[in-house]
């Protein structure tokens, strides 16, 4: 029985009712060194009646051994790989070295972990115990992390233990702290009078109470460490109670009493031990080789057992992780990399050549290019396996032991790239400054240039990148001229980003000097698209639509050609869509995105998938799909959150915005405002002006609506963005509605330079409805006429309804009610089947005007719907299986099973045929 633990027992013995209820449970057990969270795990593995029981344990030298920790969890559950969906099951069997292939997407990883718990707790209860997190390899704590938060209905317990983040040094690519956005528990020392009693049962006597109210006050409760200063306190401490109270860390104290213990045992006895320290696999037989080496017999080892610091049987087990860093700290350098090598001669070289190379760079104090070799061959390795950790560690270490100056930078630089795309910008920074010490040749310093802009691009996506990406084009021009291209869209690509605010460097620099460098290529048919996609950037960014359109066309046609590869489409599918918003095509803009969202999917590269859902949003708001894109919005959380980037919000601005609700909106530019400008991302202001216009031409209030699309369209930096045109439609109805006729010409005068060059549906549409509020009333309706028959001529769904609106509006004023109703109806009713409930409303004002009553929409069933459960209905309409709607929207098919037994009660049917039609209206 455990000493005062009977909160943390009840805590955890709920979790292991709820699983056995059917429930998936995650708790995070957080506490210092010692204070008895193993103790609390070993408890809950032996309350686990009825369960099947994994577990693992980080240690702080496999860190940078990609999904050491997970393949070990998972090793006695490998045969449920067979039932997860393919592209699930080749991503693990990569991570875990069971197969040859292209490195595995960590987010398909993390997805196939949750596939693979839930299959290993099918016919009975899981429960995953995962200690000492704060030492696990980083891709092992995403996966595990990733699949703890999407357990739901599984019949799966995880529980984390994990040291507090001040007691974690700063390990590269670590997270800080290890395991976040799950349930907590957190383990402190034992109360007073529990401490005292536990003294007590180890102390012989006689003893002092002040003494033992003085180790109890310095442990504060802690269990280990009370039970090893009470064996390291000699007699007259504990009669006399007079001992100076310690002021260092406890975690140091414990680890300087360790040290201690370990200097009192026979130097071969320390070296055997040095050796189980140095390696953490715990195999005694590479123990007993590497000792061999060394000329230590296995004799030595006696003295640590009865110590009580080793325990050495099938596997090597100290008594506490302190104890291992102690033994390790305790040695002299020399002694260490004497042991390191022994290990790495004792390591197969084909069983495990990454082993071995990593000890055998620990064992080297110099250079030596044959080590350094074998670590850029483990990192080619790692990387193979999705272990972005791992290799930026090898890669990293590399460099240090690398003797040529030309080739420590080259590996410097793609230690720095390694390091960059495993997420540890900081770290790669620090790297790049190496490759940076010595002289650079010109694609080197062009290639070095190019990273640290892609680092400031991916942290910040602010002012500063467009400028570096330049600097960088111009340097790989002379040597690499298909990257200088690429670069180039790049730079024009982050000036988008920056939009009003870049400094120095923004999209019109960046194309003016892409022109001036004579780098676009002449269109032909061997050109990339991403080449035609620069010429046609910079024709419209210098010389504006008229000229642009024609240019980009084409650009367009190459990314919907069937031949354009999936690395092209992944790395530009995204700004040709941005161009098609800027031509007003929304066929097109919708063709690209829908191309982008699938090759991001087949892809398996989870890191695409925000920016292609972000899009896929954006279209389906213009298209009235608001539903569809509130869904995504689920799914493009889910992504974010599992890859480790941050959440881009412009698609909830814009469902806000369309949707009317002025709350969800004021908040969300409070935040996207803030954010933008802390990190110089203009593109996020314009945006933000826009649709806060939409917003309050739906709420009529139109002068509000006017002010906010000043910045927008009167910022002195003319920017080409979608946006712009956009918030110019928002001014001239907002303007005509003020009493601003003036402002309402000039604004529709600037629009006309973009939609008419454009000539699509969409374009000419807006551009006839917009004529209409400038025009006399004698012209007008000939205008509105044209809107209504181009926009239904379009999927721009919002703008079409909005056409009606405008037209009933101007019929009612000219007293015409009858034709005036028709069209207010058919714009309420467009409104409310889409969810725009600002304009909705506006419609029905207008419409009560002529004498009439807006039809009120009944309550639907599926109004209850969550918005996930609502996306599950879509997917089952779609007619996609449990294990397929899983996989799209992260979570397992037992949960996906879950959530369609909630949704059958809530809409009334008992099968999915049934729901097929009772969710059509979803």
């Amino acid at each position: 029985m455990l000493r005062g633990r009977a909160a943390e027992r009840e805590r955890l013995g709920g979790l292991l009712d709820d699983v056995r209820s059917g429930q998936s449970r995650a708790l995070v057990l957080r506490g210092e060194a010692g204070v008895g969270k193993t103790a609390l795990l070993d408890d809950l593995a032996a309350r686990a009646r009825g369960f099947r029981v994994v577990r693992v344990a980080g240690v702080q030298s496999e860190m940078e051994l990609a999904f050491a920790g997970l393949h070990q969890l998972c090793a006695p559950m490998t045969d449920g790989l067979a039932r997860l969906p393919s592209p699930q099951a080749g991503a693990l069997r990569a991570a875990f070295g069971l197969s040859a292939g292209q490195a595995p997407d960590r987010f398909l990883v993390g997805l196939a972990t949750l596939g693979l718990l839930a299959e290993a707790a099918r016919d009975q209860p899981l429960l995953c115990l995962v200690d000492d997190a704060q030492w696990l390899d980083q891709a092992s704590v995403q996966a595990l992390a990733f699949a703890a938060r999407r357990l739901r209905a599984e019949s799966v317990a995880m529980c984390f233990a994990t040291r507090v983040p001040d007691e974690t040094p700063d390990v590269p690519g670590l997270p800080e702290p290890p395991v976040t956005g799950l349930p907590e528990l957190t383990v402190t020392g034992l109360p007073e009078g529990e401490a005292r009693a536990l003294l007590r049962s180890v102390l012989p006597g006689p003893w002092d109470g002040r003494a033992l109210d003085r180790i109890v006050a310095e442990t504060r409760g802690n269990p280990l460490a009370l039970l090893e200063l009470a064996k390291d306190s000699t007699p007259a401490d504990l009669a006399g109670g007079f001992g100076l109270p310690g002021a260092r860390a406890l975690t140091g104290r414990l680890q300087e009493l360790y040290q201690r213990r370990v200097l009192s045992l026979a130097s071969r006895t320390r070296r055997l031990l040095l050796v189980a320290a140095a390696e953490p696999g715990g195999d005694p037989g590479l123990l007993w080789r590497a000792a061999d080496r060394l000329a230590v017999g296995i004799e030595a080892v006696t003295p640590a057992i009865a110590a009580g610091l080793v325990q050495i049987d099938d596997q090597v087990r100290f008594r506490h992780p302190l104890v291992r860093s102690a033994v390790y700290w305790a040695a002299s350098p020399e002694e260490r990399c004497r042991a390191h090598l022994a290990l790495a001669e004792a390591t197969d070289p084909r069983a495990d050549p990454d082993r071995r190379a990593w000890h055998a760079a620990q064992g080297t104090r110099g250079p030596s290019e044959d080590v350094a070799a074998q670590l850029v061959r483990s990192a080619d390795r790692a990387r193979a396996r999705g272990g972005l950790a791992a290799a930026a560690a090898f890669l990293a270490r590399a460099v240090e032991l690398t003797p040529d100056p030309a080739r420590r930078q080259e590996r410097a630089l793609a230690a720095a790239r390694a390091t960059h795309r495993a997420g540890t910008p900081g770290a790669a920074l620090r790297l790049l400054s190496v490759a940076e010490a010595g002289p650079l040749d010109g694609f080197r310093r062009g290639q070095a240039d190019l990273l640290r802009a892609q680092i400031a691009f991916a942290t910040d996506r602010g002012a500063d990148a467009p400028g570096l990406l330049l600097r960088a084009a111009r340097q790989l021009e002379p040597h690499d001229l298909p990257l200088a291209r690429e670069t180039y869209l790049e730079a024009i690509s982050a000036g988008l980003f920056a939009g009003p605010l870049a400094t120095g460097c923004g999209q019109l620099e960046a194309a003016e000097a892409a022109r001036a460098a004579c780098v676009t290529a002449e269109v032909t048919h061997a050109a990339r698209p991403a080449d035609v996609l620069l010429n046609g950037l910079t024709v419209l960014i210098t010389e504006g639509q008229a000229a642009g359109v024609p240019e980009l066309r084409p650009a367009l046609e190459a990314f919907e050609s069937p031949g354009l590869s999936s690395e092209e489409g992944l790395g530009w599918l995204w700004l040709a869509g941005v161009a098609a918003a800027a031509l007003w095509d929304g066929e097109a803009w919708d063709r690209l995105v829908t191309r982008h969202v699938r090759l991001a999917r087949e892809s398996g590269q989870a890191t695409a998938l925000p920016l292609a859902l972000t899009a896929r949003m954006a279209v389906d708001a213009f298209s009235g799909e608001l539903s569809a894109a509130a869904a995504l919005a689920e799914e493009v959380k889910a992504v974010s959150e599992a890859v480790g980037i941050s959440y881009p919000p412009y698609s909830d601005l814009h469902l806000a915005a369309w949707s009317g609700r002025e709350a969800d909106h004021a908040a969300l530019v409070r935040t996207v405002v803030a954010e933008a400008r802390r990190r110089g991302e203009g593109s996020a202001l314009l945006v933000a002006g826009w649709s806060k216009a939409l917003l309050c031409n739906g709420l009529g209030r139109y002068e509000e609506a006017l002010r906010a699309t000043a910045d927008v369209v009167g910022h002195p930096r003319r920017e080409t963005s979608a946006a712009v045109g956009w918030a110019l439609v928002e001014c001239v109805e907002a303007a005509a509605r003020s009493g601003a006729p003036g402002r309402a010409a000039d604004a529709f005068e600037r629009l006309g330079e973009l939609t008419r060059p454009s000539g699509t549906d969409w374009a000419l549409g807006v551009e006839a409805r917009s004529r209409a509020l400038v025009s006399t009333d004698a012209e007008a309706e000939e205008h509105y006429r044209e809107a209504v028959d181009r926009l239904g001529r379009t999927a721009i769904r919002g703008e079409l309804a909005r056409a009606h609106l405008l037209y009933g509006e101007w019929l009612r004023r000219e007293r015409r009610q009858r034709d005036a109703r028709e069209h207010l109806r058919t714009a309420h009713e467009a409104f409310t089947a889409i969810g725009m409930e600002a304009f909705a409303e506006r419609a029905a004002r207008e419409l009560l005007a002529t004498g009439e009553q807006a039809r009120k929409r009944t309550a639907e069933a599926a109004g209850e719907l969550t918005a996930q459960e609502a996306q599950i209905v879509r997917l089952v309409r779609d007619g996609m299986t449990n294990t397929e709607i899983g996989a799209r929207i992260f979570i397992s098919p037992r949960t996906v099973e879950w959530h369609l037994r909630n949704i059958f009660g809530k809409l009334g049917v008992t099968s999915r045929r049934q729901l097929q039609r009772a969710g059509a209206g979803v």
